[in-house]
């Protein structure tokens, strides 16, 4: 079968693979001459936030597109120049003819970015001036390029806050306070009408209130700031199956991060893969190796094999027990580590009784196709909104599978119940990172740190988005249901919360029924106010994305609204009675091999018994 192409931002590969991990022999600076020259004095080793932000600045990216260049003295030369790469401070560009250009000369630079090719936020026309800093030729495949490197006098991220995302941010933040009147304006309706149909009306005000307090605790949530002193020891831990084409660049995200060398530890688990996992993770350990001597990485970054398959969970407590430090960091195969996620990550554990913290997760391939724009908009939304008003009751119910950190004794504490855990007489395979949490929960806090970051593939293909979307409503009512039977003895306000968040999406789809299908088939009623308010959220969640991340997909949080209420959203029912099963449906599980199995039996059995009738069916006619 042919897969699907991913899009995915490039960045220029760097000659220094491990160029994010602070040299302690003090041979090279951690930010090169692009971000340096943005630097306003000499850099604070401890200052994180600042070296980050001079870090990005320098970072380049691999692109191709049409670059028109005007010159103020000088006819432009007919031939098209294309990017090669871009960076936020400064572009390459070349032409296969000669040019003329001068050092320190002013240009005047029009082109489109196109989605991709940078970070979110950046697609969109530019024109702004550069200077020339240098140029040179190049050959390529066999023919001769004249190369031109250009530096912006404006940077694009300045650039685009104040000509493309100023207007934008400032009706964004005027229609999410204008649709919030505007919903609960309807709200008061609903108290008004509730004497005529007591459960839609009770039903709309718990739902907009819910909504609405997740918007406003998000809004004003904030991170637990950076103590430079505070530097606790992690192991990040890599479970794997057949992960080929993505665990090379996991692990090398992992390894590269800006943290203590000694403090910093990295253990991949194999769970017996059956394609080239192996091979392409020893490929990059190796590849790390060469140049990681002074980095001590032989000793910090190790790879290890399950005797045989087992799932996720043994292989996350496999790592655990191999772990040295009193923190592990479990990330998804196909996730990849911002170079500062681990420092920010750590931070809320100053809390002694905090049991674990998750990240943000973002879209990688976010620019693919339709599907994942859709999941960009609802993972963003889901972290920076759902799970932060979360973490103003220290009661975040699900430490997210692609980057969570928890305290390594209460791992251990809880393996057992984790690793057997059953339901309904079925092994709970899935849904690993909303059990955890679940047991973490019991005893102490859990948080989130927005500034740490990873992004992670997501499915672009419909079929497969929705085996995981349902194997997700699953492990979210089962753990539900057992969060229930603790969540009471924590924060009350939180627990209120709780049982509306998950009354509300369980009632959803028969409300939906309700006001789509039988008030307009009983009382020819068209659903106006229904829509509306359909409208409304829909807008909540795009102007919210939009006010963040000042991106053009943030119209795709409409669409995501409209697919989920006519589509995922009948997913629900089906859960309420699968919710049991324990098979992925995406992956070879044991329970999934069994599951086939059993299924290819009754197929066998059925065909014996046509086959039967048919010979039965002939000995009557004869």
């Amino acid at each position: 079968m042919k897969t699907k192409k991913e899009i995915l931002t490039i960045p220029r590969s760097d000659r220094r693979i491990l160029s994010n991990i602070p040299d302690p022999e003090n041979v090279r600076s951690l930010v090169n001459r692009r971000g340096a020259s943005y630097q306003k004095e000499e850099i604070d080793p401890t200052d994180v936030n600042e070296i980050y932000r001079l870090q990005q600045l320098s970072l380049r990216y691999e692109t191709h597109f049409e670059v028109h260049i005007k010159r103020a003295k000088r006819q432009v030369n007919a031939e098209k120049l294309f990017a090669e790469d871009i960076s936020v401070t400064g572009i390459l560009v070349y032409s296969n003819q000669p040019h003329e250009f001068l050092i320190n000369e002013i240009l005047t630079m029009n082109f489109n970015i196109p989605g991709g090719a940078m970070p979110e936020g950046y697609e969109a026309k530019v024109k702004l001036k550069a200077k020339v800093v240098r140029y040179f030729t190049k050959e390529v495949d066999g023919e001769l390029r004249y190369y031109a490197a250009c530096e912006f006098l404006q940077p694009l991220n300045e650039y685009m806050t104040k000509k493309r995302w100023g207007i934008s941010i400032f009706m964004a933040s005027l229609f999410l306070l204008v649709v919030s009147i505007i919903v609960m304006l309807m709200r008061a309706e609903s108290v008004i009408y509730f004497r005529f149909n007591k459960f839609l009306y009770l039903y709309s005000i718990i739902a907009a209130t819910f909504l609405l307090s997740r918007y406003l605790f998000g809004i004003f949530y904030k991170n637990v700031p950076i103590n430079p002193k505070f530097e606790p020891g992690v192991s990040i831990i890599i479970p794997v199956f057949n992960e080929e084409e993505w665990i090379h660049r996991t692990i090398s995200s992992c390894i590269n991060q800006y943290y203590p060398v000694d403090k910093l530890e990295v253990i991949v688990v194999d769970d017996c893969s059956t394609d080239r996992t192996e091979e392409k993770a020893y490929d990059m350990i190796n590849l790390i190796h060469q140049e990681g001597e002074r980095f001590k990485t032989n000793d910090r970054l190790k790879f290890y094999k399950l005797p045989q398959n087992g799932g996720k969970r043994e292989a996350l407590v496999a790592g655990v027990h191999q772990a040295k430090h009193d923190l592990v960091v479990f990330v998804d195969s196909d996730s990849f580590l911002e170079p500062h996620a681990i420092r920010n990550l750590v931070q809320p554990f100053q809390d002694p009784k905090m049991g674990g913290v998750a990240g943000r997760t973002e879209v990688e391939n976010k620019f693919t196709n339709a599907l994942t724009k859709l999941q960009t908009v609802r993972y963003y939304i889901a972290f920076r909104i759902m799970k932060a008003a979360e973490a103003w009751f220290d009661t975040v119910t699900c430490l997210s599978g692609p980057l969570a950190c928890y305290r390594k004794e209460l791992i251990l504490k809880n393996e057992t119940a984790w690793l057997n855990q059953k339901f309904l007489g079925q092994p709970a395979t899935f849904g690993d990172d909303r059990s955890m949490t679940n047991y973490i929960l019991k005893t102490h806090r859990t948080g989130y740190q927005d500034n740490a970051i990873c992004s992670t593939i997501v499915p672009s293909d419909t079929k497969v988005f929705l085996s995981q979307q349902m194997r997700w409503k699953r492990s979210w009512l089962r753990e539900s249901l057992r969060a229930f039977l603790f969540m009471w003895k924590k924060e009350p306000f939180m627990f209120l919360f709780f049982i509306i968040g998950l009354i509300v999406p369980i009632a959803a789809p028969i409300v939906v029924v309700y006001n789509l299908i039988y008030v307009p088939v009983m009382y020819g009623i068209f659903p106006t106010t229904f829509l509306i308010g359909l409208l409304l959220m829909a807008m909540l969640m795009s102007l919210a994305h939009l006010f963040f991340r000042k991106s053009k997909l943030w119209g795709f949080g409409f669409i995501f609204v409209l697919y989920y209420e006519f589509i995922l959203l009948w997913q629900m029912p089906v859960a309420w009675v699968t919710f049991w099963k324990s098979t992925w449906g995406t992956r070879e599980t044991p329970q999934d091999v069994l599951a086939k199995e059993k299924k290819m039996e009754k197929q066998k059995l059925r065909k014996s018994r046509f086959s039967m009738l048919k010979i039965r069916k002939k000995g009557e006619k004869e």
